[in-house]
């Protein structure tokens, strides 16, 4: 190319165009990397909480609040972080909500009917009446039916409690529990000293039962020492890992005390609040995702242990047929009595319309399972 043409290209308008671009360009990215490297040196460190269960740290319990927390983890990006603690750590298990009211925790996992000894209409939101309604279904009306609302009416208007909380976890049905030898009339079973919790224990009293209200990790050293006759706490995993094989044989399915129940998860409001909102979103919605990894973890964790236990010499049997109908006739009184509190009507009156709601819709539209499982299986199982 000839001098001049190489002039000619040099100070072409297109070509000093290219040139400012690029320069400009140079410049700017020299401004990003000396002010975005150390802006990222500087980041803040992520906001911490402490997150304390009502749980032992061996029990399934503690392990779904730790699938919470590690879902708040990574999806808080790295701003937000859980600090997951067992019960006992900071304060005993039934004075966890106390401690996140004040602030000695910020946020926690548990079950509403730890808190009933407040108010009996807490233990609503747990461990709700035998409507013939499931777990999921307690949820969906909390969710979809206005039981958060009630809920935030109970927590934060009546009992002026500085928490905010959703409900997470659809638990099956609970066994009637643990016991001594074998039992077999109502009339045994009103000579013995049985641990429950929430209103089962007012059902339990109401049938005639001496009843102990205790953490999940009392009760297994209460019954070693004869503190306790009779105890029951959840499921075949956690029943296990707290050790009622080594003071127990006769473990007795299926009971309308705690026909089902789900799992609270609660903040400190005043923390809660001070979050940014997607972090607030972040802890909501990762107790939906929990939830529903929970309900199809225990599907597989349940059965296996179960058979465990039989395997190590646990007589499972079902509850007789008098002692189920001892505790719905029990339902009816306790909640005429407790029902004379217009808000505990108002939250039995709005769950028995959902049950309602959904158990019918579930009759017609079902097909029959236990049809299905004759043809299969050759029937269901018994204890």
């Amino acid at each position: 190319m000839s001098e001049k043409n190489k002039k000619q290209v040099e100070t072409s308008p297109t070509t000093t165009s290219r040139r400012k671009f690029l320069t400009g360009a140079a410049a700017a990215a020299g401004g990003v990397a000396a002010l975005g490297f150390p802006a990222i040196s500087r980041a803040a460190e992520p906001i911490t909480l402490r997150f304390q269960s009502t749980w032992p740290a061996k029990d399934i319990f503690h392990e779904y609040a730790q699938d919470y927390a590690r879902r708040v983890n990574e999806m808080g990006g790295g701003r937000l972080k859980l600090d997951v603690l067992p019960a006992g750590a900071v304060v005993g298990a039934l004075q966890m909500q106390d401690a996140v009211n004040s602030g000695a925790l910020d946020g926690g996992h548990g079950v509403c009917a730890y808190w009933y000894g407040k108010n009996k209409a807490y233990s609503l939101f747990g461990t709700a009446p035998a409507f013939g309604w499931r777990a999921n279904d307690l949820l969906a009306w909390f969710y979809y039916g206005g039981g958060d609302v009630l809920y935030k009416e109970l927590s934060q208007n009546i009992l002026k409690l500085n928490v905010v909380g959703w409900l997470t976890g659809p638990m099956p049905t609970q066994p009637l529990g643990w016991f001594k030898k074998p039992l077999n009339t109502v009339a045994e079973f009103q000579k013995l000293k049985y641990r429950t919790v929430g209103l089962a224990a007012d059902l339990m009293k109401e049938m005639g039962v001496s009843v102990t209200i205790m953490g999940g990790g009392d009760i297994v050293p209460s019954m070693d020492r004869g503190v306790l006759d009779a105890a029951e706490f959840n499921n075949p995993s956690s029943d296990m890992a707290l050790g009622f094989p080594d003071v127990a044989k006769d473990y007795y399915l299926q009971s309308f005390h705690q026909d089902m129940e789900c799992f609270e998860i609660i903040f400190n409001k005043a923390k809660y609040d001070a979050l940014p909102p997607d972090l607030q979103a972040v802890l909501k919605y990762a107790a939906e995702a929990a939830s529903a990894d929970m309900s199809w973890k225990w599907e597989k964790r349940y059965p296996d242990d179960l058979a465990e236990l039989e395997k190590k010499g646990v007589k499972v049997h079902e509850t007789p047929k008098a002692i189920l109908e001892a505790q719905l006739a029990a339902w009816d009184k306790v909640l005429a009595r407790l029902s004379q509190d217009p808000f505990f009507a108002k939250v039995v009156d709005s769950q028995k319309a959902w049950a309602k709601r959904i158990v019918d819709f579930r009759n017609i539209w079902d097909s029959p399972r236990e049809l299905a499982v004759k043809h299969f299986f050759g029937g269901a199982k018994k204890a």
